[in-house]
């Protein structure tokens, strides 16, 4: 058996623990839900409070001096152990990837590709959701009763056209200190990378030692995945189910039931066929080798923490070479939300309606550009695509009380959304990357059909 069939096998045995662990944190979380509800409408709320403090409590809160937070603990140190390596993987990465890329014309056009194919899948995006949207509102399943939801205040507005001039930052320290500034930690690896290239074999030391943080980075990031992965998943899951009740699910029903819709459907059928119609191949091939970056991407509702498992799986199984793959997925992580921007239409149009504002297809066409723009500023992290919609309800006025109330909705019930924003955000990425790959003509077509 050779090098490819091997990793094959390992990514299929890898595929299947993190799905058998998701069914079975969806079961686990499911079957807590119905245990609280049970116990609340019986009053025994302090019994569900007592096994809440034991497993899923967030020990951060100020009132939970006193809780373990069992499943809470297991999860955090996972991400955290993902999130750890994010901006030296990124900067390492695509530092080296500059280096390798002798050609300048070569580092144009992959640039250019890879812009248009993020700008491709964005445009279709967001026609699905433009249509979900006005359909959902013509048919009067916006119009719900947001009564008695509590407030809760937004993320302060600003410019979404400002995380282009903070690309380029001001202060180096600042940018490696925090994982929320990967646009900029894109631009110095690049303006780095391309520097040494231009600069040969003057520097070598520098050259090399990126190469061995690099090797050091996979290496981590293969065993965490691989031994921990498939319980971390089971975890995640359970937590995120076993805290979220039905209370807050009922008055935004046809919100969550559209947008799961609409993003189940591009997930699904929309990056085959910007698979097939771009490259050729056979989507189904892509589909089921990119299944379980899905699957990893909607259990941690990150990006960032995804990215690892997406390198790995677009190099050794989609047949990506490596100066493409990290290139185009850590930029993909940053300016490329199909996912985000579905979930952000959908979500304006809901409060547009629920809080009495007229909404016209002009109307969808403004909040489209504007879920266009300020996704692309939204941060690799679990919730930050519902707090950015900030920005696109600031921009369209929707600011009366009812819209705040209609807001505050969104924000108590959209984790599961958001989860499944993250998976079509990270398979946008792969699928983007393969294209730009075969575009080139360095696709791996024996190791993707293998």
């Amino acid at each position: 058996m050779n090098k490819t069939q091997t990793s094959t096998n390992h990514a299929n045995k890898l595929a299947i623990k993190m799905a058998t662990a998701l069914i079975i944190g969806l079961i686990a979380g499911t079957s807590f839900i119905f245990l609280r509800e049970n116990l609340i409408s019986s009053g025994n709320s302090d019994t569900w409070t007592m096994i809440n403090n034991l497993l899923f409590q967030d020990i951060t809160n100020k009132e939970a001096s006193n809780a373990i937070g069992i499943f809470y603990i297991v999860g955090q140190l996972f991400i955290n152990s993902l999130q750890l390596v994010i901006v030296p993987m990124v900067f390492t990465s695509i530092t080296l990837a500059m280096c390798n890329i002798s050609d300048t014309k070569k580092l144009g056009r992959i640039s250019y590709k890879t812009i248009l194919g993020f700008l491709g899948t964005s445009l279709f995006a967001l026609i699905l959701a433009g249509i979900f949207g006005l359909t959902a509102n013509k048919l009067g399943l916006f119009n719900v009763s947001i009564d008695n939801i509590a407030s809760s205040e937004g993320s302060i507005a600003s410019n979404p056209l400002l995380v282009f001039v903070q690309a380029i930052p001001n202060n180096i320290t600042s940018v490696f200190g925090e994982n929320g500034r990967v646009l900029s930690i894109v631009f110095l690896a690049s303006v780095t990378g391309i520097c040494i290239n231009s600069l040969g074999d003057e520097i070598l030391v520098l050259k090399k030692l990126l190469q061995d943080i690099n090797k050091i980075i996979t290496t981590f990031l293969t065993f965490v995945i691989t031994k921990f992965g498939p319980i971390a998943i089971f975890v995640l899951i359970t937590r995120t189910f076993a805290i979220y009740g039905v209370d807050h699910l009922k008055p935004a029903l046809a919100y969550v039931g559209t947008a799961t819709i609409a993003l189940l459907i591009f997930l699904s059928f929309g990056y085959a066929l910007f698979i097939y119609f771009t490259t050729g191949l056979n989507p189904m091939i892509f589909v089921k080798k990119i299944s379980k970056v899905a699957l990893f991407g909607f259990s941690t509702s990150s990006s960032a923490a995804t990215l690892p498992l997406n390198t790995k799986t677009v190099v050794e199984e989609l047949g990506v070479s490596e100066e493409i793959a990290s290139f185009t997925l850590p930029l993909g992580m940053t300016i490329n939300m199909n996912g985000t921007a579905i979930m952000q239409v959908i979500a304006a149009i809901f409060i547009a309606s629920s809080s009495g504002y007229e909404v016209t297809v002009g109307n969808i066409l403004i909040i489209s550009l504007l879920a266009l723009i300020a996704s692309i500023g939204t941060p690799a992290a679990p919730g930050a695509g519902a707090i950015i919609l900030f920005t696109v309800l600031t921009g369209m006025g929707y600011q009366n009380d009812a819209a705040v109330l209609a807001y505050s909705l969104i924000l108590a019930i959209n984790r599961p959304i958001e989860m499944l924003v993250t998976s079509l955000n990270v398979v946008g990425d792969a699928a983007t990357c393969v294209y730009v790959s075969k575009s080139e003509n360095n696709l791996n077509e024996e190791i993707y059909n293998g």
